[in-house]
């Protein structure tokens, strides 16, 4: 092990090889729900030091457990082996070309979503990739995950804004898939093999990302309705009348609104509580917003808007619905579903799931937020107030279960946009096909043939 170490630290400088109590902050996740171990954290800087890290790794059979900005909700980042070496991607965060004309942004992994989405805005450009942990996750996680967000109606998910990847495989080989070029058919796009694979067939180091002409118009609305019914029904109008122009449609329960009042001293910008309100953003002018918003109003599908007026105003509008999932955490605890199911049927899911959930666990409160637009619901239960957390905490496979169980009824997806990691490795086997989980099993074992990269993960 002292050699190991030895050449770890001959590879990326002592300084960067942490031990001991300087892992702290990379062996547990933001929920606390998983908890790791691991020999050492290795920091590299360049893709030359991951290379050989992964090289040492493969000759002398250490796992491997890439971690960008460690905000992964499904313990992806996290080693269960006390041998384990985390490899830390922060260091790896430089900007190596900006192609305006091209339209594309070339970023090492470690780059923040934020620090990617200000290179874009110097250059007049936009990358559409927003999250609420944009300030701390990183590219290589955002494509490790195939991360989402609220910007997925109109631009895709991570996997449809990237043109090429720089991929360091198992055996330390460099994969150089770095590209600016929309098109390219010279066989198979390699890329999409390691976007949402989380780390378990390669490290991704680097990516060419799709850039996009800044909008000329945003006009943002907050606005409260009756019931997720109404706000499909609003959402269909929009579409008719604004189509791609429409770049979030966010839907939030009364109960979020109070958890974000109460705890962060956000205030409801409309005169009188609703059940339902969602946010809405289109890139274009604020006659088109209040265009659909009267015809809306007039066909009873929305009860009342407030239109932001300013840019501290849309911040506040915002910050609504980002600090959500926060908020609820200081209400106990939580149980958190990641799921999607057809558009049409996010009314119908939120509907019975809800009754489902309430039936074998009276007074838990529904918290179903997300992105109604493409049919992403982050389904949170908070515990009732009457009950003890741990005992709460308990029932988190009996609850999900129930959920995910409606969510396949309405042929749905049981993860949207976080990821499998640990914390659905066993209901994937379940729920994928077989033949799909026997191709990719075949991808893992070509690519990792000694199973050292992120093992215990997702299959």
């Amino acid at each position: 092990m002292t050699d190991f170490i030895t050449r770890l630290c001959d590879s990326v400088g002592a300084a960067h090889v942490l031990r001991g109590a300087d892992m702290a902050g990379y062996l547990a996740e933001p929920r606390g729900k998983f908890t790791g171990r691991a020999l050492a954290v290795v920091r590299p800087a360049t893709v030359g030091e991951v290379a050989s890290v992964l090289k040492l790794c493969s000759e002398t059979r250490t796992q491997v457990v890439p971690q960008g900005g460690n905000t992964g909700l499904v313990g992806g980042q996290v080693s269960a082996d006390a041998g384990a070496v985390i490899l830390s991607l922060q260091r790896l965060n430089r900007l190596r070309e900006l192609d305006p004309t091209s339209n594309s942004l070339v970023v090492e992994a470690g780059m923040t979503l934020a620090q990617a989405q200000q290179a874009a805005e110097a250059a007049d450009r936009l990358f559409p990739l927003s999250l609420a942990s944009e300030g701390s996750c990183t590219i290589g996680g955002n494509l490790a995950t195939n991360a989402g967000g609220t910007g997925v109606i109109a631009y895709g998910m991570m996997r449809d804004l990237v043109l090429g990847l720089e991929v360091v495989l198992a055996d330390g080989r460099i994969l150089n898939g770095l590209s600016k070029l929309k098109k390219d058919n010279t066989g198979y796009d390699l890329k999409h093999l390691f976007i949402g694979s989380e780390g378990t067939l390669g490290i991704i180091t680097a990516a060419s990302l799709k850039l996009f002409a800044r909008p000329q118009h945003v006009s943002l609305a907050f606005i409260g309705l009756a019931s997720p019914a109404h706000a499909l029904n609003l959402l269909k109008r929009s579409q008719a009348q604004a189509g791609e122009r429409i770049t979030a449609f966010e839907l939030i329960p009364r109960i979020g609104i109070d958890f974000v009042a109460r705890h962060a001293g956000k205030r409801d910008p409309l005169s009188r509580p609703h059940e339902w309100y969602v946010l809405i953003e289109l890139s274009a002018p604020y006659s088109v917003l209040e265009e659909i918003l009267a015809a809306a109003l007039a066909a009873e599908q929305i009860e009342d808007a407030a239109l932001a007026q300013s840019a501290q105003q849309a911040l506040d509008f915002w910050a609504l619905r980002d600090l959500m999932s926060e908020m609820q955490g200081r209400e106990g605890g939580s149980i958190k579903n990641d799921v999607s199911v057809p558009v049409a049927r996010v009314a119908d899911f939120i509907a019975e799931a809800c009754a489902r959930v309430m039936a074998v666990m009276p007074g838990a409160r529904m918290v179903p937020f997300g992105h109604v637009g493409d049919g992403n619901i982050h389904f949170n239960i908070s515990q009732p107030l009457d009950m003890d957390k741990g005992e709460f905490l308990a029932r988190w496979d009996e609850i999900t279960g129930i959920v995910n169980g409606v969510v396949l009824e309405m042929q749905g997806s049981i993860s949207a946009e976080h990821g499998i990691g640990q914390m659905k490795r066993e209901l994937l086997a379940k729920v994928k096909d077989p033949v799909a989980l026997e191709v990719m099993r075949a991808l893992k074992a070509t690519l990792d043939p000694l199973n050292i990269l992120n093992p215990g993960k997702v299959i």
